[in-house]
């Protein structure tokens, strides 16, 4: 079974910092553009930052620009979200999920249809 599976969220204080992971199980990433999406309470999920299969093309939304980091180890067959600077806007559930895909802004892109989604891993910032 094909699954992706997130890991890293929590609660931080405003300033603080996490790392996001994304792991697939039963399958190899290698092939796949990843994205990471966020959906806060009463708001449509957001694409918050995409990064190609090779990593050499990546996509930020601009509310995360300068603060968060995408980056991807195949060889661990795994995706990270590096988010610094949190703020309280930034309290979401976040997701990965998985497409063959060449266009990073357009997979980011409200819409898009992906592959394959995993189950969320839930961010709070509060003081």
């Amino acid at each position: 079974q094909l699954q992706l599976v997130e890991s890293g969220g929590g609660l931080v204080q405003p300033g603080g910092s996490l790392r996001l992971s994304c792991a697939g199980a039963g399958f190899t990433l290698d092939y796949y553009a990843i994205g990471w999406f966020r959906q806060a309470p009463g708001k449509d999920r957001e694409g918050v930052s995409c990064i190609s299969s090779s990593g050499g093309n990546t996509h930020y939304a601009d509310s995360v620009k300068g603060r968060f980091t995408i980056s991807r180890d195949n060889a661990k067959n795994t995706v990270y979200l590096q988010m610094n600077n949190l703020k309280p806007e930034d309290t979401a559930i976040y997701y990965c999920a998985a497409k063959v895909a060449i266009n990073m802004q357009a997979m980011c892109a409200p819409g898009y249809v992906m592959s394959y989604w995993g189950k969320g891993t839930l961010v709070t910032v509060s003081s």
